[in-house]
């Protein structure tokens, strides 16, 4: 006998796709600090016992996306002087970058963004642009133009659940463009801090 056509999507059996979507949107939720750990622990056993599109709808119901700051850009140029970005700076969706003669340095790895993805569109003039960023972020540079400078992309870490991803594109220009995570000096003094 051939089971009743379901009236309602929700209840559907879920599949293993559908399960593993709430688990990566419920663990973003922790990662953003919108649930604590407890809660994602009971969250993701419901999720993964799942057995219905209708038992997995509640358990995101209350997880709105993270919004975009959708301002203006956050502008920063090198000069003749340059230009360092570290510690804690606010990090906006789009950021538009130029090296000038001094270079510029964005070092994302203390800033705790909560943007899913941020759009940095860099010039590396003179002095070059340098990007910092954590380890399990993600970098995208199909759009950059190596320039006389050259690209020199380091970050071949596999991207977290939750983590940002950063979309470059312009050009190196005559400095370069270079994208790496945090170096063992800036590590070691990064877990020296934590533990004061």
């Amino acid at each position: 006998m051939t089971p009743e056509r379901p009236e309602s999507v929700s209840v559907l059996r879920a599949s293993d796709a559908d399960r593993e979507e709430v688990v990566e949107r419920l663990q973003e939720a922790a990662a953003d600090g919108r649930i604590d750990l407890d809660e994602l622990d009971t969250r993701l056993g419901q999720a993964l016992a799942a057995r219905t599109r209708a038992e997995l709808e509640p358990l995101t119901a209350d997880l709105a996306p993270v919004p975009q700051d959708a301002g203006e850009p956050l502008i920063i140029q090198g000069g003749v002087h340059g230009v360092t970005r570290t510690g804690r700076w606010k990090v906006r969706a789009r950021i538009v970058v130029d090296g000038g003669m001094g270079g510029a340095k964005l070092d994302f790895t203390q800033t705790g963004t909560r943007l899913r993805e941020i759009e940095l569109e860099a010039d590396g003039g003179m002095g070059g642009v340098t990007v910092v960023v954590p380890r399990g972020w993600a970098v995208e540079t199909d759009e950059v133009r190596p320039g006389m400078g050259g690209l020199k992309d380091r970050v071949r870490v596999e991207r977290l659940p939750g983590a940002p991803l950063i979309r470059i594109s312009g050009s190196g220009g005559m400095g370069g463009l270079t994208i790496r995570h945090p170096g063992l000096w800036q590590r070691w003094k990064m877990r020296r801090a934590d533990r004061r």
